[in-house]
């Protein structure tokens, strides 16, 4: 038995997205065709990069450069996506604080998407989300190794946080009873063209520990795949400014055939985002992006064939 999850990247509904939500219809920010693709699968995980509310007040800190809160209307685009889990691990969680980030998980709930990597306590916030299809039991995990001051704690709410450089697998990460594990870890910096070595470390420890499947997030730019796991799925929909050698305006939706043993594939989807908008690359975006995963995986060790407009990796 093996289901296919869809999974994407930073996914950020705030400022400029935000605006786009309260002008028009939802589905305008998104092209029909990628919502199409993630309809193909059993289930779509995505990380969600914002607090979803209309309450709160910035996250007092000087340093802290963006702060991304999305209206209520983001629960619709995410019904609309097919959204079925997304995870609140990440750096942008309480950007509004804890109000906020409470109103978040209760908007989530409303519209009937669950959450993972944030909560009303440590307790919570740790808490493995189990998603089934057709009799198949997926576990869910959220975590993050930034920022520490955004953790939670047994009486307040905040993310699952994990210092992975002392502790790349945390004990709790893998404690799930489920056919397969999907760990969603937020890792290491922005606008990296590769994964860290500590990120790497912790890659490997999670697997060891029990994850089926590992997918991070967190440098804004897709990176390459290695057996069970996917270093950074890039971003998905944002209004981020353009790195024109990084090339943050254009990602991957992935598409991961997983069994109780591991993944059996993958195919990734190229897309280009544009401002407010995410549609299927084409042209020499899609190249732009067929080159750069090519050479992402073979420094991993992993080979990618391209099949009608789609990259496929085996992993068995």
């Amino acid at each position: 038995m093996a289901i296919t999850v869809a999974l994407a990247g930073d996914t950020m509904l705030g400022r400029n997205v935000a605006e786009a939500l309260s002008a028009g219809p939802p589905e305008s920010l998104v092209a029909p065709e990628v919502v199409e693709a993630a309809g193909k699968a059993d289930l779509f995980v995505l990380n969600l990069e914002c607090c979803i509310s209309e309450r709160g007040s910035r996250w007092p800190d000087p340093r802290k450069p963006f702060f991304f809160r999305a209206p209520p209307a983001a629960v619709d685009l995410l019904v609309h996506l097919g959204v079925d889990c997304v995870t609140l691990a990440n750096n942008h969680a309480l950007d509004y604080g804890e109000d906020a980030l409470l109103d978040t998980l209760a908007h989530l709930a409303a519209g009937g998407i669950a959450a993972v990597g944030a909560g009303e306590n440590l307790v919570q916030a740790r808490l493995p989300v189990v998603l089934e299809a057709g009799g198949f039991r997926l576990g869910i995990v959220g975590l993050a190794d930034h920022p520490a001051e955004y953790a939670a704690r047994p009486d307040r709410p905040g993310i699952a946080y994990a210092n992975l450089g002392r502790e790349p697998a945390p004990e709790w990460a893998c404690d799930v009873d489920a056919d397969a594990i999907l760990v969603t870890p937020h890792w290491g910096p922005n606008m990296t063209a590769a994964p860290l070595p500590h990120v790497r470390a912790s890659a490997t420890a999670l697997v060891e520990a029990g994850a089926t499947l590992v997918a991070g997030h967190s440098a804004h730019v897709f990176h390459g795949v290695a057996g069970r796991v996917l270093y950074d799925l890039g971003d998905f929909l944002d209004d981020y400014a353009v790195d024109g050698a990084l090339r943050n305006d254009l990602g991957l939706l992935f598409l991961v055939e997983l069994g109780p043993e591991g993944p059996v594939g993958l195919e990734a989807m190229p897309l280009k985002l544009e401002h407010c908008h995410t549609r299927l690359a084409e042209g020499a975006d899609a190249e732009w992006i067929r080159r750069r995963l090519r050479r992402a995986c073979a420094l991993l060790g992993t080979e990618v064939i391209e099949e009608d407009g789609l990259l496929n990796i085996p992993l068995h």
